[in-house]
């Protein structure tokens, strides 16, 4: 069961994310991007993705609509996956997809400390297990982006 002090948390981020998302734009520069469908809730977020020769995130952003959870999700993913190689961002994606399924707690990884952490407080969501596929869909969508798909859905 998730404690007190984190649902606080929680509650918490989710409100600031949601209400002032970070990256929320579409930049001219982007080079991949997809669609991201919950079908079930009605989300639907495209995240841009701008890489360097060597597939590094140089800048990431999301625009679309959804619920707080998806928002306040993408926000945080936009403002974490910049700087990070793709087979970087997938495993913070992994780990992230582990804590909010029960999966994993998301324990400590080597170089995702921080990041880690900081997703902790979304974790909450695996108390209701609907919601898993809000907060996990910027992060299907900016896999797709990165694989050169158009689209991610949750289903």
């Amino acid at each position: 069961m998730i404690d007190d002090d984190l649902r606080d948390l929680y509650q918490e981020v989710i409100l600031d994310h949601g209400k002032n998302p970070r990256n929320f734009r579409r930049p001219a520069d982007a080079s991949h991007e997809a669609l991201g469908n919950n079908p079930l809730c009605g989300d639907r977020l495209t995240v841009y993705l701008r890489l360097d020769e060597d597939r590094n995130i140089r800048d990431a952003a999301f625009e679309g609509k959804g619920c707080a959870i998806s928002i306040a999700s993408a926000s945080m993913m936009t403002d974490m996956v910049k700087g990070k190689s793709l087979a970087e961002a997938r495993e913070l994606f992994e780990r992230f997809h582990k804590m909010c399924t029960g999966d994993d707690d998301g324990g400590i990884a080597d170089g995702f400390e921080d990041e880690l952490e900081k997703l902790k407080v979304m974790s909450g969501v695996r108390q209701f297990p609907m919601r898993v596929k809000c907060a996990t869909l910027a992060w299907h969508a900016m896999n797709a982006a990165a694989e050169g798909e158009d689209a991610a859905t949750t289903e």
